[in-house]
């Protein structure tokens, strides 16, 4: 008995030893509180939101019961929810519809844009690359209902919708077709163009590095321009163009703000504007959780597919070496037409929404350009309009002082909590990598990627019907915030720690510079530019961000909301101040972030 309770304390010790020695690993450590705090983050949320799709509030059991005579309280379990929904032809069919076709339309725009530049960049000899290559990239910098305002700015007539007039037709006197400003083509053309430089880093990365052996061959068996392009070029930019079309057409179905801008007003209404409806009203608000599980799905299924697609493409990959001579197509006479053509449809899609939106937060009088003013901006007094409590002009305006500092703030919070939490991950997979926890605590990280905004939001909603405390506060925008922007710092943390040698830190050891000091002294200064960008770039997508915070907060609380508010109390000429606002701080925050990196999205690209 006695040896039977010697063997057991000696068991209990050892294990306790193998504790110990396990988490007097910092690696260790990391990587067991993230995995915890992702499960938690991520998972719980999951169950959560199918909870909340499966119950029903008290207003949703009063009309379940009126409508299916059933005898259903506060709280009870039903898949009514999914009846209701699945069987509206209105409510959920017709606006997925439509969401598939705007995705689409999306897709094949920012492919023929992005890819058609990317090519002019990278393969020919046009112009002014530089200029070019990092002009094209300010409609994605910049936020996605940029050019849906400047389109409604331009287009709207007194023909179409609320019959305000714009710039074309006070111009010109010409008035578009109500499906020329309103529904899907607007919807379509507006995030296509937003995607397309989306599309030309892709696409013109792999251009940038494809062998020019292959094209070189080929021009020597005499093959035509066409025929390479075809045969040769096409197909090994084929999973850039396959990626690219996917994640464009997954970001575009979970777009808000673009439809709502240039869509509801013309009765066109997609998966987003419906779930934030749907929400919105206190007897639907379960089938508001049931499609955020079809968005869900949707994004996963649309990875899933990118992820086997691509990992199917490598199986047809050939050891080859490199040419490091590019052969750029000499473009002739035709290289002064095309780069005029590019620097007016750079202007068109990236200087001129900036001249647009001061000229309409300046007009007095709708399409009437001779009644330009200040008063929208420096008037003390309130400036009327149709809005509720519009208050005086922006630049002494409260109100829009309140929202421009919660979203600075919101933005900050997050992009520290976002970059160190993206270093500490990064430290941990590529100190563990090979391990399962490891594979998990990457895999939960990037997890929050395949679910659009939108819905991203939804479910964090549905958490806050759980946990009251939060509901409404910053601590949910600060967490959905952090959870929402972690897989792209986690991804750039781990690749800039996997490209330290572990002896790095190892001679750091040997002179006994504890782990902190390791961490700020030596690792954090050798890949400084890759993590400092983790820090920023997710402050310059937390500033510009709408659909992630539409449903959690309201319309006085971020920037962005507010924006959305004066633009649905027809407030035109604060709604297009305020995005100036939004669009030069963005711009200037991305600049900052390339001089303190010291490297530009487009560099890898071309323009050099």
């Amino acid at each position: 008995m006695k040896k039977s309770e010697e063997t057991g304390q000696k068991r209990l010790g050892n294990l306790l030893y193998a504790v110990k020695s396990y988490f007097s690993v910092q690696a260790n450590v990391l990587i067991v509180v993230f995995a915890v705090l992702l499960l938690i983050l991520t998972v719980y949320p999951m169950f959560s939101v199918l909870r909340s799709s499966m119950t029903v509030g008290k207003m949703e059991a009063m009309r379940y019961n009126t409508l299916f005579h059933t005898k259903l309280s506060e709280g009870d379990f039903t898949l009514l929810n999914f009846q209701s929904l699945l069987s509206n032809q209105v409510t959920f069919w017709k606006p997925l519809w439509n969401s598939l076709r705007m995705s689409a339309y999306a897709s094949i725009i920012a492919i023929l844009v992005g890819g058609t530049f990317a090519f002019l960049i990278t393969r020919t000899d046009i112009s002014f690359k530089k200029f070019f290559s990092s002009v094209f990239i300010f409609p994605y910098i910049m936020p996605s209902w940029t050019l849906a305002l400047v389109w409604k700015n331009v287009f709207a007539n007194s023909q179409v919708g609320s019959g305000v007039v714009g710039m074309l037709e006070s111009l010109t006197g010409l008035c578009v077709p109500g499906w020329v400003v309103y529904g899907i083509f607007p919807c379509s053309l507006v995030m296509g163009i937003h995607y397309a430089p989306f599309a030309y880093i892709l696409i013109g990365g792999t251009l940038r590095n494809m062998d020019a052996n292959l094209e070189e061959a080929a021009t020597i068996l005499q093959s035509s321009r066409w025929r390479i392009l075809r045969k040769i070029t096409i197909p090994i930019v084929m999973p850039a163009l396959f990626s690219t079309v996917l994640l464009v057409f997954s970001s575009t179905m979970a777009s808000y703000a673009v439809p709502v801008f240039v869509g509801s007003p013309g009765n066109f209404f997609v998966l987003s504007t419906q779930l934030s409806a749907l929400y919105n009203n206190m007897t639907t608000k379960g089938q508001a959780f049931v499609m955020t599980i079809v968005l869900i799905l949707f994004g996963v299924m649309l990875l899933g597919i990118n992820t086997w697609f691509t990992g199917k493409r490598k199986s047809f990959t050939t050891v080859t070496g490199k040419s490091g001579q590019v052969s750029y197509i000499k473009l002739g006479k035709a290289n002064a037409v095309i780069s005029v053509v590019l620097a007016v449809v750079l202007f068109l899609i990236a200087i001129f929404p900036i001249i647009s939106f001061a000229l309409e937060s300046m007009i007095d009088s709708h399409g009437n350009y001779s009644t330009l003013t200040l008063k929208y901006w420096l008037s003390r007094e309130d400036i009327g309009g149709f809005a509720v409590n519009a208050g005086p002009g922006i630049l002494f305006n409260g109100r829009i002082w309140t929202a421009l500092w919660g979203s600075i703030r919101l933005s900050l919070i997050v992009s520290l909590i976002v970059g160190t939490c993206g270093i500490l991950i990064g430290y941990a997979v590529a100190r563990k990598r090979g391990t399962k926890l490891a594979g998990l605590v990457s895999g939960l990280a990037f997890f929050p990627y395949l679910v659009p905004s939108m819905a991203f939001g939804a479910i964090f909603l549905a958490v806050s019907t759980r946990l009251t405390f939060l509901r409404g506060t910053l601590l949910l925008l600060i967490i959905v915030g952090a959870i929402k922007y972690l897989p792209f710092a986690s991804r750039s943390g781990t690749n800039s720690m996997m490209q330290l040698s572990g002896e790095i830190e190892e001679a750091a050891v040997i002179v006994g510079a504890s782990w902190p000091k390791r961490m700020l002294r030596v690792l954090f200064p050798i890949q400084k530019s890759s993590f400092i960008s983790g820090y920023l770039l997710p402050f310059v997508s937390c500033m510009r961000e709408l659909s992630l915070f539409v449903l959690l907060t309201n319309s006085g609380t971020l920037i962005t909301t507010l924006l959305s508010y004066f633009d649905e109390k027809a407030v035109a000429q604060m709604s297009n101040g305020i995005n100036l606002l939004i669009v030069i701080i963005v711009l200037i925050v991305n600049f900052t972030v390339n001089k303190l990196t010291g490297a530009s999205i487009d560099k890898g690209v071309g323009g050099n």
